[in-house]
């Protein structure tokens, strides 16, 4: 569970710049205080970019987690799943979000901005934020993830 007191990061991609905007409102009305690291319109952009700019942060420690948003979510999700210390995880359905905190640890939820209702993608910010990592068989598993 990530405290609501935290800042929470949230970027996107030019085809994510609507879902993101979206999410920043319904993540501040459910009390989340939000910094944006862009994109800042639908102006094209290169996801790594965005991505870079908030996973290198979250990988130091400067923040617990954070949401990012592209096209398909997949282009950010492998960006973020190159720092040592990122665990992220592609969400389409509330109990994926639910799940990828639950048996993954997931600090980092990537979004599909071109092929999610609005809705359903609070709904997974919603749980992604609250679940908790359960731990036990899955803490080993997670340990068998990074190469080094």
């Amino acid at each position: 569970m990530f405290d609501k007191l935290t800042t929470l990061p949230i970027a996107s991609d030019h085809a994510g710049f609507e879902l993101k905007e979206y999410l920043k409102i319904k993540l501040a009305e459910a009390g989340y205080s939000i910094r944006d690291f862009g994109a800042y319109s639908t102006e094209s952009v290169d996801y790594p970019d965005i991505a870079h700019s908030v996973c290198s942060l979250v990988d130091k420690g400067q923040y617990p987690c954070a949401i990012l948003i592209c096209g398909t979510g997949n282009g950010m999700c492998m960006t973020a799943n190159k720092y040592h210390n990122l665990r992220a995880g592609l969400c389409w359905s509330n109990e994926i979000a639910e799940l990828i905190r639950k048996h993954n640890d997931a600090n980092i939820m990537c979004l599909p901005g071109r092929y999610i209702d609005k809705e359903e993608a609070v709904k997974c910010a919603l749980s992604f934020l609250t679940a908790e990592f359960e731990g036990g068989r899955h803490e080993k598993r997670i340990r068998k993830i990074p190469l080094v």
